[in-house]
């Protein structure tokens, strides 16, 4: 698949040279089969925290084996769980992840750990009891928290929590908050299976019913198991990842937009997947989590502020086809919005690129969702941009969309879904 890259590309630049108009019709790929090897989106530490949309592997190990050797360096400013820092250290590159989220601080020291050693069982168990023994309560620093959990669930989980944050700060203690993290999103009246904070009625039937149930017994038994799938999950990827030696260097709770990378650090190649238009509300998603962490409602409230549906871009972008979605818009909030979007995401990408070496890879995975019916080609307009500063395409693939529905659920504006996503290659 690297020659038939190649071809794209000097095809590209023959005809650049004779002045025709370049044929930008995406090339329809299914990345599963092209990367067989990776059988689930939810292998070794993937799925250790929940996160919505995320980056499938296959789209980034296809990336890194076409557009990067070993021990390149690879930035993603839109980090989201780490899938690019996992398939990177998996295949002896080093990784820079950026992200608004302050979550990542907490994945990636457990997704892609340092040691080499293996953990043991008898251990985390162990610290298992040191937590369920707690008689001291945490109480996250939220007003809102008691709407979200009945009161003898709500007292049982700040026992545990506080247990856990008595422990040594180490790779069985990281075990049991993400595991914590998980019960305290299934045991409250918040959907735990779908994006942003709210509550349902089959979650209040849920809690209901399990106040029927020995439910402190199930919290405990799903704790300890939940945590040992996570301790053998951590040891299959320490075993693959024995030899490695490579770096991953993570900023949560940063402005991809605006924060500072260290200019010592020439990049390789970028691979990342944007927020999508209309879907950018994670800070929201996490909020129950955050909280738990111990993040202040004025840590959390200044991040949700930065998410792109609620700052004002500072500039217009302007190429072709973003202007043309502009004139057919009848409905200013939605222009608004669309000028947010491609304002902070191209910024983003652009100060992401600044390190990027002449001739380095930029490999950008977005959809195409609609604005009050009018589709946005997220991949032509920052081709169009980025075309203007110094980038060439070189390949752009469509992959449609089989295993999940982007924006199925609840009142929105893409009811039925986007059909594919696109993986745009420009080169610097």
């Amino acid at each position: 698949m690297q020659q038939q890259l190649f071809i794209n590309y000097t095809e590209n630049i023959r005809l650049q040279k004779k002045g025709d108009v370049l044929n930008f019709n995406p090339k329809l790929v299914s990345f599963r089969e092209l990367v067989p090897e990776i059988v689930s989106t939810s292998y070794l530490t993937h799925s250790i925290y929940y996160y919505p949309a995320k980056f499938i592997p296959h789209v980034v190990k296809y990336c890194i084996d076409n557009c990067t050797k070993e021990n390149d360096w690879i930035i993603d400013p839109f980090a989201g769980s780490g899938t690019v820092g996992l398939e990177a250290n998996l295949a002896k590159r080093n990784a820079i992840l950026l992200d608004l989220n302050y979550m990542l601080n907490h994945i990636i020291p457990l997704k892609i750990p340092q040691e080499k050693i293996q953990l043991e069982k008898t251990i985390l168990n162990k610290k298992l009891e040191q937590v369920f023994d707690n008689n001291t309560e945490f109480t996250p620093s939220w007003s809102n928290l008691e709407y979200w959990y009945p009161q003898d669930i709500l007292d049982t989980l700040k026992k545990f929590w506080a247990g856990q944050k008595k422990l040594d700060n180490d790779l069985y203690s990281m075990i049991i908050q993400a595991t914590l993290v998980k019960v305290s999103k299934i045991f409250s009246f918040a959907e735990h299976k779908t994006p942003k904070l709210f509550k349902s009625k089959y979650k209040n039937s849920y809690i209901s019913e399990l106040l029927t149930k020995d439910w402190k017994n199930i919290l405990i038994n799903t704790i300890v198991n939940q945590s040992n799938d996570i301790l053998k999950d951590i040891n299959q990827f320490i075993n693959l990842t024995l030899n490695n030696n490579n770096f991953v260097k993570y900023y949560g709770g940063v402005d991809s937009a605006n924060y500072q990378i260290e200019k010592d650090i020439e990049v390789d190649c970028l691979i990342t997947s944007p927020p999508y238009l209309q879907a950018q509300e994670y800070i929201r998603t996490f909020k129950l989590d955050l909280y738990w962490l111990g993040y202040s409602e004025k840590q959390v409230k200044s991040l949700a502020n930065l998410e792109i549906p609620y700052r004002k871009a500072n500039k217009l972008i302007e190429t072709d086809s973003l202007n043309k979605i502009r004139k057919e818009l009848k409905i200013k909030k939605l222009e608004d919005m669309l000028n947010s979007y491609f304002y902070y995401t191209i910024k983003a990408l652009e100060n992401a690129t600044i390190n990027l070496k002449k001739g380095g890879l930029a490999c950008i995975f977005v959809g195409n969702p609609k604005v009050d019916g009018i589709e946005v080609e997220t991949w032509k307009i920052i081709n169009e941009y980025f075309s203007e500063y110094g980038f060439s395409f070189r390949a752009i693939y469509e992959d449609r969309i089989k295993m999940r529905q982007l924006f199925g659920a609840r009142n929105n504006k893409n009811p039925e879904g986007m059909k594919s996503e696109y993986l745009l290659i420009l080169e610097k």
